[in-house]
């Protein structure tokens, strides 16, 4: 049976060949899914590169964690939740090279994996001062979000 009207902005992502030692660097992401379908998006410190822009949250993997334990971690620092890695389903992953900039940050290579959660203990709040808000797949606008970001909406709002 055919699909039709499929989210096809995932083309607008520009990918990039690296030139010469690009460092990979992997973050772990999650789309928290509350009880309507809507997903949590977060905005981007000022102080941080990608400054305003809008994200799934999660961060960088450290030394000895998984991409699970990352997340465990970074959702009770930065959203003062509590999640456990069995409610972590992996969904898709984006893999993308960030350029240097004229801010004299050198181009990475970023590995992203999204993992899927709908359960999770307290509220959301944001614990470090960042922007929340809840959105229907359909209704994240994927032009403020990082360029790595772009294809994992398509993919979501394709799966929701």
């Amino acid at each position: 049976m055919p699909i039709i009207d499929l989210d096809s902005s995932c083309y607008g992502a520009e990918g990039k060949k690296p030139e010469g030692f690009v460092p990979t660097i992997l973050v772990s992401a999650v789309a928290l899914i509350d009880a309507d379908g809507r997903v949590l998006l977060t905005k981007r410190p000022k102080n941080k590169s990608m400054a305003g822009l809008w994200e799934f949250p999660g961060g960088k993997v450290e030394k000895n964690e998984t991409p699970e334990t990352a997340l465990v971690r970074e959702l009770a620092e930065e959203l003062d939740i509590d999640i456990t890695e069995s409610c972590l389903a992996p969904l898709t992953f984006a893999s993308h090279i960030y350029p240097k900039n004229q801010h004299g940050q050198k181009s990475f290579h970023l590995l992203m994996p999204l993992f899927v959660c709908r359960v999770w203990k307290g509220m959301v709040s944001a614990n470090e001062g960042q922007e929340l808000k809840w959105r229907y797949p359909l209704d994240i606008k994927t032009e403020e979000m990082p360029a790595a970001d772009i294809p994992l909406v398509a993919f979501l709002r394709d799966w929701l």
